[in-house]
């Protein structure tokens, strides 16, 4: 008995011994990456000694005698953190996905080198070469601080996902950083934050099913009557109007003749659809406290580990800028200089369009001649697997992105801004060194694409607006359709002029917000888009605004702070009322709606009125739609502006079931979506009424990719984070937005949060989700989470002396 109790203890003592060595293996393995940031470094390439302190958060700020030198401190520094990041986005950028992830990616890089992503950056690296030399030297010497940092170093030693993903997928050559690279993450930005393609077929197959008057209906344009106007055109100068309505639509058009399926699939790398979004605004010194601008800024994108965005400090001899850039990119992209700060929100202007080309082999039509297509051929690299060979075919609109099919003789080839170069690295860069507000819009002419909403302070006490980008002026149309490009009453004539682009000079009104919503009115003479946000959220922060201004109150930073983390809901503020009068004798169901009755609209993470509301949201469209457009197509037509808008008329045919011989009114429809999600959250989330909280359902989790996403279990709970419960919701301020395929699990969020004080940069406040560090088990990874959830912020220093004194690392960058 005793031999069999000690074998059984050395055996034990064994598995112990076994598990402390993997333990200790993983943990060497996992720490291997973590890159020195303290201390002293030789580093060839550096001219003079460059200095980086470090806070808490694990912020650079790195100073420099030199701006070469300063760009490439700010590569190293990119590297050192986010080297695999930068890596996967290059990949993205490039349509090489496959050479990393194996055939699971192969449909994205179709897509990719289908559109020319990789070719549009080349265009762009080639304009900077030949015509702004100046700005090639900047890529050039951020590219040699990446590959400073790189060289010599093993796959493990830069990232814990090679380690990973080269003992399942054959090794791949880690290449150095070039200019290319950094210019393709601008390409990537721009189509996400565009997503023309899907919105024009969309119209067009909704079209074809059931009408440009139905779908008009389904999808209404931008109620200018109850939802702001970013800049109204008594601020501005304009003289024609355009229509809101479903114009252009080429009625001549056999669709049965036309392949839509694209060749590929579109990746989502920063949410896409209707995610896609962001909130800034600027209020004058005459409403603060301190007597001078407060600016908030908060960029809605995909929910992501580590974060997109990374804060960094730039200091050199004509040249200060501190806030946030992109991990692969040289600059400071929203953030403030020594005089001047600024803040974007993408304006979703139309900057791609769809014509349908008849090909003869291959040959396409055009006013009644035919000419030859430009082919090109695309090899992709698959990881494990044989190479593809992808024949391209180019237009005099651009790529072909749908194939011939035995079945149908007309193709797809998309126009989109982005094929001309790009100078949005030369406006980000003139942005940073901008002392005035002169400078500031001189420095946004150079901004091509993608077009934001950039608000602007000054420390003289000016706040301002402008709307930069190359908006094309079409012929004829909107554009919101595919157009017949046999022809040329569809073609691009030029762009609007930058002047007469949309722009505010310290307003009457003493603020500026933006929330992705309309930014003109009817009355201005160019179509810029007909597809505004809903125009909640907007809507929402200017009533904050005002509750303030009309109190007589000064408005703070934390008042700025709780704007940013305000979690109302319009969309219940006008349906609750209706659903508190509802009858009924179902107890279950009464139950619930004396929740929703003492609800004050806030969604936040223990709330059971929201997760019930959300709930009866889920199920309220296909109630009302199905029977007329389908179950299939219910979420083609998503719309808070139709809900808004058949919620205040009893008497729309919508509400009726076509499907029954009754004639179904409001309070039947609404009483069925809020009996059918009451099942849905007794099936999902079992409990009583109270135990339904928002937080259950509404979670965030920051995956990272392509780990986060394998499948299994152990590597996956190694780079992800999460689920948390959090606040927030679709269509509110605090835009922690989610599918109703899926509810509610955050898909995109408030991609950082920033308020600046031009009475004192050193008392501004930012936050980012995750944390400044790529590396899975580094303090920093998550550092920032908790903050975050809870609408907290750390310090943003801007002073040398308070950088310095707040400083946990000190590394010098030696010659």
């Amino acid at each position: 008995m005793n031999r069999a109790l000690r074998m059984m203890a050395y055996l034990l003592a064994g598995i112990f011994v076994l598990l402390l060595l993997m333990v200790g293996v993983l943990a060497m393995v996992t720490r291997r990456p973590f890159p020195q940031t303290d201390g002293a470094m030789t580093v060839p390439g550096i001219k003079d000694d460059v200095h980086i302190y470090r806070d808490s958060y694990g912020i650079p700020h790195i100073y420099a005698n030199s701006m070469e030198d300063l760009f490439f401190a700010q590569g190293f520094v990119h590297a050192q953190d986010r080297f695999w990041q930068m890596e996967w986005w290059r990949h993205i950028g490039q349509g090489r996905l496959s050479e990393i992830a194996g055939a699971s990616t192969l449909d994205n890089d179709k897509f990719i080198r289908t559109m020319g992503w990789n070719r549009m950056a080349q265009t762009t690296v080639e304009y900077y070469q030949d015509n702004e030399p100046a700005y090639y030297v900047i890529l050039e010497a951020y590219a040699a601080g990446v590959n400073a940092y790189i060289a010599d170093k093993s796959p493990g030693e830069l990232s814990l996902n090679y380690t990973v993903l080269q003992m399942v997928n054959e090794p791949w050559e880690i290449e150095p950083w070039t200019p290319v690279n950094t210019v393709s993450w601008g390409v990537v930005m721009s189509f996400d934050l565009a997503n023309d393609i899907n919105r024009e077929l969309t119209y067009a197959r909704m079209i074809d099913q059931f009408g440009e008057e139905a779908v008009a209906a389904l999808l209404p344009s931008y109620p200018y009557d109850t939802r702001p106007v970013i800049a109204p055109t008594d601020q501005l100068v304009g003289e024609a109007a355009h229509n809101g309505a479903l114009a252009g639509w080429p009625t001549a058009v056999k669709w049965q003749n036309v392949n839509t399926t694209l060749i590929g699939q579109a990746p989502q790398v920063l949410g896409g659809d209707f995610f896609v979004g962001s909130n800034n605004w600027v209020i004058s010194g005459q409403h603060t406290d301190t007597g001078l601008p407060l600016l908030a800024n908060d960029p809605h994108l995909g929910i992501q580990m580590p974060a997109i965005w990374y804060e960094v400090g730039l200091h050199a001899p004509g040249f200060d800028a501190v806030g946030f850039s992109f991990a692969g990119v040289p600059g400071v992209v929203i953030g403030h200089n020594n005089d001047i700060a600024w803040g974007v929100t993408n304006t979703g202007a139309d900057v791609q369009d769809l014509y349908i080309e008849r090909l003869e082999g291959e040959r396409a039509e055009y006013m009644g001649q035919l000419y030859d297509l430009e082919i090109r051929e695309e090899v992709i690299k698959v990881n494990g697997d044989d190479d593809v060979v992808l024949p391209v075919r180019i237009t005099r609109h651009g790529p072909i992105i749908s194939d011939v099919l035995d079945d149908v003789d007309d193709v797809l080839a998309v126009r989109w801004v982005q094929q001309e170069p790009s100078r949005i690295l030369q406006a980000v860069l003139l942005l940073n060194q901008a002392s005035n507000y002169q400078e500031f819009r001189d420095a946004l002419r150079y901004w091509d694409i993608p077009s934001q909403n950039v608000i602007y302070a000054d420390r003289e006490g000016n706040i301002a607006y402008q709307m930069p980008g190359l908006i094309p002026i079409r012929k004829s149309g909107l554009g919101l359709v595919p157009s017949p490009g046999w022809t040329d009453t569809h073609e691009w004539e030029g762009w609007v002029p930058f002047e007469a682009l949309p722009a505010l000079f310290n307003p009457e009104q003493g603020y500026i917000s933006t929330a992705n919503h309309a930014i003109v009115d009817l009355a201005y003479p160019y179509y810029l888009m007909r597809d505004w946000a809903d125009g909640d959220r907007g809507q929402r922060i200017v009533e904050m605004i005002d509750a303030h201004i009309a109190a007589g109150d000064k408005i703070t930073q934390e008042d700025v702070a709780a704007i940013q983390n305000d979690n109302m809901s319009l969309l219940a503020k006008t349906y609750v009322p209706f659903l508190a009068n509802l009858q009924t004798e179902d107890q279950r169901v009464q139950a619930a709606i004396d929740v929703l009755r003492t609800w004050d609209g806030q969604e936040v993470r223990d709330s059971a009125a929201a997760a019930i509301f959300e709930s009866f949201y889920v199920q309220l469209y296909p109630a009302i739609l199905a029977d007329e457009i389908g179950e299939d197509n219910v979420e083609d037509v998503r719309s808070n502006i139709f809900l808004h808008q058949i919620a205040l008329d009893p008497t729309a045919p919508w509400w009726d079931n076509v499907n029954t011989p009754e004639k179904e009114s409001r309070e039947a429809i609404l009483l069925q979506a809020f009996t059918q999600a009451l099942d849905w959250l007794d099936d999902n989330m079992p409990g009583d009424v109270d135990s339904w909280t928002w937080g259950r359902m509404h979670t965030a989790t920051f995956t990272s990719l392509p780990l986060g996403e394998s499948g299994i279990a152990p590597v996956e709970s190694l780079v992800n984070r999460g689920p948390f419960p959090a606040d927030g919701g679709r269509s509110i301020v605090n835009a922690t937005s989610w599918s109703p395929d899926n509810p509610a699990v955050i898909r995109a969020h408030p991609s950082m949060r920033m308020i600046l004080d031009l009475s004192d940069f050193d008392a501004s406040r930012t936050i980012i989700p995750t944390g400044q560090s790529g590396h899975p088990g580094h303090p920093l990874y998550g550092r920032e989470m908790a903050l975050w959830l809870n609408g907290e912020y750390h310090p943003l220093w801007w002073t040398e002396t308070a950088v310095i004194e707040n400083a946990v690392d000190h590394l010098i960058l030696r010659p």
